[in-house]
């Protein structure tokens, strides 16, 4: 695979990738819908743009990862490591992200309506969910709890900066 040009429309549909390791390979705009990539290691992968629909990430190490514009519509994410991945304008529609670490992850722009399994707590660990689709009681709940999460990372960067020179 080119590192440079990345796979464009390279498809592997329903392919069982369990246990892989691709950490740090550009993988953008890939296609593997349906597939099984269960405890597969994505660490830092480019994966922008690529097809994940319905793709089984089940304990998938997908830390610093990113997934802008990425279809993980219906997509098995329980367990997966989200940490610091970068899901801005990803599709996360009916998706399971049962006990999935978000911890910092950058959710700008993301379609999160009807996840399963997504938690309160999970939502107050990520990075933003500016401009985020989410389902109305969610909305609310948060907006009313962490309110800065509802501001763009350059708004959270420029009070925290007048914040310093109070």
């Amino acid at each position: 695979m080119d590192k440079e040009k990345g796979c464009g429309m390279f498809t592997i549909k329903e392919s069982n990738l369990n246990e892989g390791y691709f950490e740090g390979t550009n993988l953008k705009g890939l296609n593997l819908p349906g597939a099984e990539l269960m405890e597969v290691n994505l660490e830092g992968t480019n994966l922008k743009g690529a097809n994940l629909k319905g793709a089984n990430l089940k304990g998938a190490n997908l830390e610093g990862a990113n997934l802008e514009r990425a279809d993980l519509s219906w997509a098995i994410l329980r367990g997966a490591n989200l940490e610091a991945t970068n899901l801005i304008k990803a599709n996360l529609k009916k998706a399971n992200l049962k006990k999935a670490d978000l911890f910092m992850a950058n959710l700008e722009g993301a379609n999160l309506k009807e996840t399963h399994f997504l938690s309160f707590n999970q939502f107050s660990k990520v990075k933003t969910l500016y401009d985020a689709k989410l389902d109305e009681e969610f909305l609310t709940l948060l907006k009313g709890k962490y309110p800065c999460l509802f501001r763009s990372l350059e708004q959270q960067f420029l009070e925290h900066q007048n914040n310093l020179l109070l």
